[in-house]
C-alpha cells in the first residue's frame, strides 16, 4: 500500500525544484496557490557578445507563465542585487522588445504571501513542486 502525500507535498511523481532564493519558492507557493502554470528558469537570453558573436554575458528570469504569456524575476531585499537585476531588465527590453518581462519585489511578495494566509512554517523548506 502506498502512502498519500499531504496536501501541498509532492507525490511520487511530482519533480521537485531546487530555487536559487526562498523569495523564488515563495513566489512558487503564490502561483501554486491560484493554479497558475509556470516553468523556472526555461531559457537564458544573451546580453552581451564577444568579437566572433559568442555570447559572455546573459539573463535568465526565474519564472514564465505560459498565460499571459510573461516573464517574471523575483528580487530580493539586497539593494545591490535589485538594482543589477533591473538593469538586464532594462537590458533585456532594449534587445528583446517583444518579450515581456517584469520585476516582483519581494517586499510586494511577502504582502501576497500575508494577504492571502499563505506564510507559515511550509516556507522553511527548501523545495516546492512543480506545477508545469
Amino acid at each position: 500500500m502506498t502512502a498519500t502525500p499531504a496536501e501541498g507535498e509532492p507525490g511520487p511523481f511530482t519533480p521537485v525544484r531546487r530555487f536559487a532564493h526562498e523569495s523564488e519558492q515563495r513566489f512558487a507557493r503564490i502561483l501554486d496557490f491560484y493554479g497558475v502554470v509556470w516553468e523556472y528558469e526555461p531559457v537564458e537570453f544573451a546580453l552581451e557578445w564577444d568579437d566572433d558573436g559568442r555570447p559572455t554575458a546573459g539573463f535568465r528570469p526565474d519564472f514564465w507563465l505560459p498565460q499571459p504569456g510573461l516573464f517574471v524575476e523575483v528580487t530580493t531585499l539586497n539593494q545591490r542585487l535589485v538594482t543589477k537585476k533591473n538593469g538586464k531588465v532594462r537590458r533585456m527590453g532594449e534587445l528583446y522588445p517583444d518579450v515581456r518581462v517584469t520585476v516582483l519585489y519581494q517586499r510586494d511578495t511577502l504582502a501576497l504571501l500575508a494577504k492571502y494566509g499563505l506564510a507559515g512554517d511550509h516556507l522553511s523548506r527548501t523545495d516546492i513542486a512543480r506545477t508545469a
